[in-house]
């Protein structure tokens, strides 16, 4: 049961860590979607939100205080999903898809962050953590 619960953490994480670096890698354009889509300070929130979800990924991946991570990856998922990806006032039908595939992808990782949290705070040490969690729900 570890194995793949450390297998699944890795799986889970991967598209953090990859969308993490390409914020920090590619923040130019990053921060031009962003300023399109009315946030200000665009190069600044990129930045940090990349910074910040490499640091959750990283948290889940490792075990250390993976349930601190999962939390991490859901405060940033929920509001991008309703900033970043309002595909209910797109107009263009082929915009409006790709904006509710975005948006249903970021709440479907949410979710998945929820359980995560949920599993690691509930059983500690459950899927070879470094450490245990820093919540702590149940008994």
């Amino acid at each position: 049961m570890d194995a793949l619960v450390l297998i699944g953490r890795v799986l889970f994480a991967l598209v953090f860590l990859a969308s993490g670096l390409s914020h920090l890698t590619q923040s130019a354009g990053m921060a031009g979607y962003a300023r399109s889509k009315g946030l200000p300070w665009g190069r600044f929130l990129v930045l940090a939100s990349g910074v910040w979800i490499i640091v959750g990924a990283l948290l889940v991946v490792l075990g250390l205080w993976s349930d601190l991570g999962a939390l991490m990856l859901l405060v940033f998922l929920l509001p991008t999903a309703f900033l970043m990806h309002a595909f209910w006032k797109e107009t263009d039908p082929v915009a409006r898809q790709n904006e509710m595939a975005h948006f249903l992808k970021d709440v479907s990782l949410a979710g998945s962050a929820l359980a995560l949290f949920a599993l690691f705070a509930y059983e500690p040490g459950l899927g070879l953590t470094l450490t245990g969690p820093l919540f702590r729900l149940g008994g």
